[in-house]
């Protein structure tokens, strides 16, 4: 089977949606499948990856004010596939690409949407909830039924197609590396360069986006730091809040590292460090929280996100979407003994495996997966 990806605002600074594409692709190829994969880039440039995906960059502009992104238009994206014939079509772009299940339909090629965010929540941001939904409903209607299969990877991001009696919708959980995110890639020396025996160490690990409400952490951190609670904070990551975040971390204890190219860098950080927060409150999986629990990190998260389904008491807290509740979250952790969190958070992980979630998205793919006909559960 040809299987061809697609996805915008995929580049070197992408997070989650990057490593779920590219495992998702070293996957397929591994089960003998050619797999395509277009995205932007600065020109028009085709390579082999080390996995064996076949990866095609097509020069696109830069979007103003994404921090780097490019997008190349769906009529770019046509003239590619002309050419590539592929067997299953999968999106990774619910916004730019979504017209290309039409395109699939007319040409007998199966297609896959896989939704990475919940657009009633991103519409929400700037728009009154009632509208925001009836804009996200008509928009979700019409990609559902262009498309042979939606993808959604927990039950937190299926609502809003549930809502709607999507009758193509099937769940395929990420996965996780439990090799590279291992607790025994902890770094003495790098906790050493910001904590002592009195500090504990915390991480935000994450893009610095106004989405992902990343100045809570900062907050969070000024409130324990005014508690006299003896805490250093290391944020993992890049975008448009971190000069706004460097002004509000003034005099406190914050160390930016910037984004961090090396996985094994980013490893080892959540492996080293005591606790991580995810305080993005619209999340629909958060891959670095679930990489912070194979660490054996736990992980405080906002309770209004995919990340409740991922964490509980045994292995981190869920907070209110305020800088006392990820304050009061983290002190919820401390009071849990380090060993017993360590392992539980580890313990929860390993329920996520990148062979199951290829799996999963190969039987769709093939057209044979079963779709969710109703609500899931948690």
């Amino acid at each position: 089977m040809r299987i061809v990806q697609l996805a915008n605002f995929y580049g070197a600074r992408s997070g989650g949606l990057r490593t779920a594409v590219d495992r998702w692709g070293a996957g397929y190829v591994a089960a003998g499948h050619e797999v395509i994969l277009v995205v932007p880039g600065q020109h028009d440039h085709s390579e082999t990856l080390p996995s064996g995906v076949h990866r095609v960059s097509v020069c696109a502009p830069r979007l103003p004010l994404s921090g780097g992104y490019r997008v190349v238009s769906a009529r770019r994206v046509t003239d590619v596939l002309r050419h590539l014939r592929p067997d299953a079509l999968e999106v990774s772009d619910r916004l730019t690409l979504r017209g290309l299940g039409g395109w699939a339909r007319k040409r007998d090629v199966h297609s896959t949407m896989v939704s990475h965010e919940r657009l009633d929540r991103l519409l929400g941001i700037a728009l009154p909830l009632g509208i925001a939904r009836s804009i996200a409903d008509e928009a979700n209607q019409r990609t559902a039924e262009s498309f042979d299969a939606v993808v959604c990877t927990t039950p937190f991001a299926a609502v809003e197609f549930e809502r709607i009696g999507a009758t193509n919708l099937h769940r395929a959980p990420l996965g996780v590396d439990l090799d590279l995110f291992d607790p025994q890639h902890a770094d003495p020396a790098l906790w050493s360069r910001y904590a002592d025996d009195t500090t504990t160490l915390i991480t935000h690990c994450g893009r610095l986006s106004p989405e992902k409400q990343a100045g809570r952490s900062i907050a969070a951190i000024a409130r324990l730091h005014a508690a006299h609670r003896r805490v250093h904070l290391v944020v993992a990551g890049d975008g448009p809040l971190r000069p706004a975040m460097q002004r509000a971390a003034r005099g406190l204890p914050v160390t930016f590292l910037g984004h961090l190219t090396d996985r094994r860098e980013v490893a080892t950080l959540l492996a080293t460090t005591e606790i991580t927060i995810a305080p993005g409150p619209h999340e629909t999986f958060c891959l670095s929280a679930l990489e912070s629990l194979a660490s054996g990190t736990p992980v405080v998260a906002s309770e209004s996100s995919a990340v409740a389904g991922l964490v509980d008491a045994t292995c981190g807290a869920l907070a209110s979407n305020t800088a006392a509740g990820f304050a009061d979250g983290i002190e919820q952790v401390l009071e849990i003994p380090r060993p017993q969190r360590e392992e539980a958070a580890r313990r929860r992980a390993t329920r996520y495996r990148w062979p199951d979630s290829v799996a999963k998205m190969l039987s769709i793919h093939r057209g044979d997966d079963i779709a969710v006909s109703g609500p899931t559960a948690p």
